[in-house]
Formats: C-alpha cells, structure tokens, sequence
C-alpha cells in the first residue's frame, strides 16, 4: 500500500519550500502543496513502500499501510528516529503494542563508494563482481552446441 499523509498533522515541515519527504522519497513521489502548505503523494501507484518518508517525517503525519506478513490487519507501525536506532511501534489491533529498535546503518553523505573494493577488477569481463577466474574458461551459449 502506498503512503499517506494525514492532513491534520502534517505542517509542511514549517514553512520551507522543500519538506522532509520530499527530500528523501527515492521516487521524488511526495510533493507539497503551496496553498495548503502540507505534503502528498502525487502519484501513488509508483509508491515503492519503503518507509523512507514515514521514517524521516518529524511530527508523524506519513503512514504507510504495511501488508500483512509485516503488520496484521488492522495493526499500524510508528517509527521514532533516534541518533543510532530506530524505534519502531507496532500496534495490533487487539490493543497490544510491541517495540522494535533496530540500528540506523547509513553512511554520511558523500562518504559512500560502491566501486572501492572492485579497484583492480575487470568490470567488463563476463565474471560477476566477486567471482574469480580460477582458471575457468567462459563460453558463450553459442559455442556449447
């Protein structure tokens, strides 16, 4: 399901002309509205559910409604952002509550480098990233006939 905002409780971020979830949305989904000064999920149907906005909204007004192998029907997840963890609330709908904490494992911005332990490989080559040659020959489908 994608996300949602609740109106009542979204302020816009305060004002700024960017909000929080629209900085964040790896799909640039999430838009504000200049006369009502909220945030929305422009396109829904593109919404990946990946909870980076509801993780990142500082007064709570994003939900996401999550599937069932995640929270059961009916239930609903909170996160509270912490400096090091994540603090995530799941009510149920019989009434009972569980915390969950899990770490925040980022790297800071700019710091990140996906190509630094493949210095020396030869990305064009038909092995995989990891893999070693060990001396195994590469065929082409074509040639195994």
């Amino acid at each position: 399901m994608p996300s949602f905002v609740i109106a009542e409780k979204c302020d816009g971020c305060k004002g700024g002309d960017k909000t929080a979830c629209m900085y964040i949305c790896p799909n640039d989904l999430m838009v504000l509205d200049p006369n009502e000064m909220k945030a929305y999920n422009q396109e829904p149907d593109q919404c990946w559910e990946c909870f980076s906005c509801v993780k990142i909204c500082p007064s709570q007004a994003i939900e996401v409604r999550g599937y069932s192998d995640f929270v059961p029907m009916g239930g609903s997840t909170v996160p509270m952002m912490g400096t090091e963890d994540v603090m995530w609330t799941c009510k149920f709908r019989n009434g009972v509550v569980k915390r969950f904490k899990f770490p925040i494992r980022t790297t800071p911005e700019g710091e990140a480098n996906d190509y630094a332990d493949l210095k020396g490989k030869d990305l064009d080559s038909g092995l995989l990233s990891t893999q070693e040659a060990d001396g195994y020959v590469l065929v082409a489908p074509t040639e195994l006939a």
